[in-house]
């Protein structure tokens, strides 16, 4: 899985919310995902099919049911690259407001 794979699986809102739900309700079928009454079970299935490409989410067949899993150790990768980031956060703000400071003067 790339970790741009990852990056566009959650860059729908739908889809967060999908991984969300899994993550909160824990293994659920597709009806159950639908329950909101707000997306059809094709568009859910469409969207689960991207999260289970990237990795984040897993499944199994029961009869004719099929239950869906969050995998959220699949998010670790975004976690690395985001927390190289957060160290440079602070002193970005740091030196944004001595900026600002120094031009109210």
């Amino acid at each position: 899985m790339a970790q741009s794979d990852l990056f566009a699986a959650l860059a729908d809102p739908t889809r967060r919310a999908v991984l969300e739900n899994l993550v909160r309700g824990g293994e659920q079928t597709v009806g159950a995902l639908t329950h909101s009454g707000r997306v059809t079970q094709s568009a859910i299935s469409q969207h689960l099919s991207v999260l289970r490409a990237a990795g984040l989410v897993t499944y199994r067949r029961e009869g004719r049911n099929v239950h869906y899993r969050a995998q959220p150790a699949a998010l670790k990768p975004m976690v690395d690259w985001m927390s190289l980031y957060a160290a440079a956060w602070p002193k970005a703000f740091d030196r944004l407001e001595k900026l600002l400071k120094e031009m109210d003067q």
